[in-house]
């Protein structure tokens, strides 16, 4: 059976508003949440960057079974060692209620330290070595190493009893193949072109059979098609700039520039616009045909409550049942 979550958008709201949401989430069956990691956020619309390790104290507290997730690019402003003691210390304050993805980052966020931003290739071997280096930590070793990053007899003192996954990110089809050779899961992002999602699947599938896929959906519910378009495009458009190019983005008022030009008809190529519960239910029924264990699910409006509510009442326990 696949297990809905929320996600929860800390470059669009305050952590306090958030801290609610979770709790409000978790009252209406939502049973997982993803919690972003960011600096910036993609968007002066969007406004906010909470410190998402501080949040996610908080929110695993406040919460009674509820299961979290962040994705984080270890190798840059994180030093993977910092990543591994803090997931560390969460898996072990709150036992299988965290896990962890990883993913190559963006300059966005990561560009804040000075360091050289490198081509993809190298991000993806800066992953793979941090990903290792974490590893070897939640087995209690100690760890030296001298590569794409620095350790220096490192060694974590404190440990769960199982050991965070590491979930990759991907958001293309090679990535989703290279990822299926070292890590623990997918992640990967579910828009209306469900054959890219599912090609990134099989993908990954290919050389990870039996590992576990995430999906994180990208949709804009509210009352009317009309309200559910124009928050989605105030608040997400400059995510839906295509190409590489946003890899060369460093502030958001550069995501702002760029996205003027993207028209709402693009927006609602990436994003799923409605306000038909039923019309949610049918996408997300095609995203449970691929067999994934966690759908993560995204309104990038800022309609929040009522989303959560009608979701958990009308969406939800169907799917569940299913």
């Amino acid at each position: 059976m696949t297990d809905l979550g929320y996600h929860a958008s800390h470059e669009q709201f305050a952590p306090s508003e958030l801290l609610e949401c979770v709790q409000l989430a978790e009252e209406n069956g939502f049973d997982h949440a993803l919690a972003s990691d960011h600096f910036h956020p993609w968007s002066e619309q969007q406004g906010e960057s909470g410190f998402v390790w501080s949040w996610l104290g908080s929110a695993l507290e406040a919460t009674e079974s509820m299961t979290f997730g962040t994705v984080n690019a270890p190798g840059y402003r994180y030093h993977p060692a910092i990543i591994a003691q803090a997931a560390a210390t969460l898996r072990e304050m709150y036992p299988e209620r965290f896990w962890l993805s990883v993913g190559s980052g963006q300059l966005l966020n990561e560009g804040i330290t000075g360091e050289n931003w490198p081509v993809k290739a190298d991000r993806n071997a800066r992953l793979e070595e941090c990903a290792d280096i974490m590893r070897r930590l939640f087995d209690g070793e100690e760890v030296t190493h001298d590569g794409h990053v620095t350790v220096e007899r490192a060694r974590l003192y404190t440990r769960s009893d199982s050991p965070p996954p590491l979930i990759g990110a991907a958001l293309s089809a090679e990535t989703a193949e290279w990822l299926g050779e070292w890590a623990d899961g997918m992640i990967t992002i579910a828009t209306p072109d469900h054959e890219a999602v599912a090609e990134r699947v099989e993908a990954f599938r290919e050389t990870a059979p039996k590992k576990p896929v995430y999906l994180k959906v990208q949709l804009s519910y509210d009352t009317d098609e009309e309200s559910a378009l124009e928050g989605a495009t105030e608040q997400w458009r400059s995510n839906c700039v295509p190409g590489p190019v946003t890899q060369q983005l460093r502030t958001p008022e550069e995501y702002d520039e760029l996205g003027e030009e993207i028209s709402e008809d693009q927006v609602a190529e990436n994003v799923r616009v409605s306000a038909d519960l039923a019309e949610h239910r049918e996408w997300l029924r095609e995203d449970l045909s691929l067999d994934v264990e966690k759908v993560f699910l995204h309104n990038v409006n800022r309609t929040q409550e009522s989303f959560i509510e009608d979701f958990g009442r009308e969406v939800v326990p169907e799917l569940e049942l299913e």
